[in-house]
């Protein structure tokens, strides 16, 4: 279990205990103090960072070296081995699915050498290897979204919607980390366009049978769609939009996760949860997560995806001025993921806010005290 909550192996937690492999990174401490619930000075002896230090910036800006390198383009490549597209597909996939289980830490590591070696495949196989530097593009561009650089995370899927030009289902892949940078940066009329743009080229002309990764994409759009509107003050908007994405939801169901969207009928249960918070309806939002997470489809969503509706759903009851039960929220939310309450600084605003209020529990306030934010 401890682990499996570090991220790590079990014979690297077995090598680490036997004295064989060195702790010798800060970051490393931090992130096993954190797991382990205690101090950090408890395994160096001495006052440490608090953990909202642990790596966040450094990580960044190795990211944005590698965003700014332009050695491919150039015709001057850097060295290193060019990985053959095959595996570069399957390190892709391993860097999704460390974002999906919210190990940020160790997708923030990943990413740099990821963008790397995925333009060299791509250079030496611009059809074959086309696919895993969108995506490469794309895990990095949502990793930013969550650690709030909106600006840098829109480099990221700048380059991949260019990369994925000529491939309907690339494209709109891409367009769906688009939306979210464009909503991250307050652009909600631009989001809301191109999501719709993007949804309507990759809409099936018959639903009824249309093919369940492309109903997945447009459904996903247009849930992008629909919060860029709540964003913008249409509920109205929002809330037809969101019945013509659960209708494609019925027919793709749920437990299926194509181009990553988790799409499904709890997934557009958890949207209408958070355009509900996003137009002030507190009470809408807690009756549409009380839906959701009844649906056998809540334990089939990605930790992430379910720790961040959380957050959502604990903002709803700030907004209801239930302390109690938002509190509870963010303690289930660190508890399925915790660099998402960690990491993100939505998060670490939520819970300052929850931690000042003299009825919080007293598990918040030391969580806020861990985490330096109050």
């Amino acid at each position: 279990m401890f682990a499996d909550r570090l991220g790590k192996s079990k014979s690297w937690v077995d090598k680490v205990e036997r004295g064989v492999r060195s702790l010798d990174k800060l970051s490393t401490l931090q992130e096993i103090a954190r797991v382990l619930r205690i101090d950090t000075a408890a395994l160096v002896g001495q006052d440490a960072a608090p953990v909202q230090a642990t790596g966040r910036g450094d990580g960044v800006e190795r990211i944005r070296a590698a965003l700014s390198r332009y050695e491919i383009p150039l015709g001057r490549p850097a060295g290193g081995p060019v990985v053959a597209v095959d595996r570069m597909l399957r390190d892709v996939g391993y860097a999704w699915t460390t974002f999906q289980y919210a190990r940020y830490p160790q997708v923030i590591d990943l990413a740099p050498t990821l963008l790397v070696t995925a333009q060299r495949t791509h250079a030496e196989a611009p059809e074959a290897g086309r696919a895993s530097l969108v995506e490469a593009y794309r895990v990095t561009a949502a990793l930013l979204v969550k650690l709030g650089d909106a600006e840098l995370a829109w480099l990221a899927v700048d380059r991949a919607m260019l990369a994925a030009t000529g491939d309907r289902e690339l494209v709109a892949a891409a367009a769906v980390q688009l939306g979210q940078v464009l909503r991250a940066l307050g652009r909600a009329r631009e989001a809301r366009s191109v999501m719709l743009t993007a949804a309507y080229r990759i809409a099936p002309p018959v639903i009824e049978y249309g093919p369940p990764a492309e109903l997945s994409l447009c459904g996903t759009l247009l849930i992008q769609a629909s919060l860029a509107a709540a964003q913008d003050g249409n509920e109205s908007a929002a809330g037809e939009l969101l019945d013509e994405a659960a209708g494609m939801a019925e027919q793709a169901g749920d437990g299926y996760d194509h181009h990553r969207t988790g799409f499904g009928p709890t997934a557009v249960d958890l949207a209408r949860a958070a355009v509900a918070v996003e137009v002030g309806d507190a009470h809408a939002a807690i009756a549409w997560h009380e839906k959701a997470t009844t649906r056998s489809g809540w334990r089939w969503l990605p930790a992430e995806h379910r720790a961040a509706h959380l957050l959502d759903v604990a903002r709803a009851h700030l907004h209801a001025g239930d302390v109690g039960n938002a509190a509870r929220m963010l303690t289930e939310a660190e508890r399925i993921a915790p660099a998402e309450v960690t990491l993100r600084p939505v998060a670490r605003d939520i819970l300052a806010e929850v931690a000042r209020d003299p009825r919080a529990p007293t598990m918040i306030a030391k969580l806020a005290a861990t985490l330096g934010v109050g």
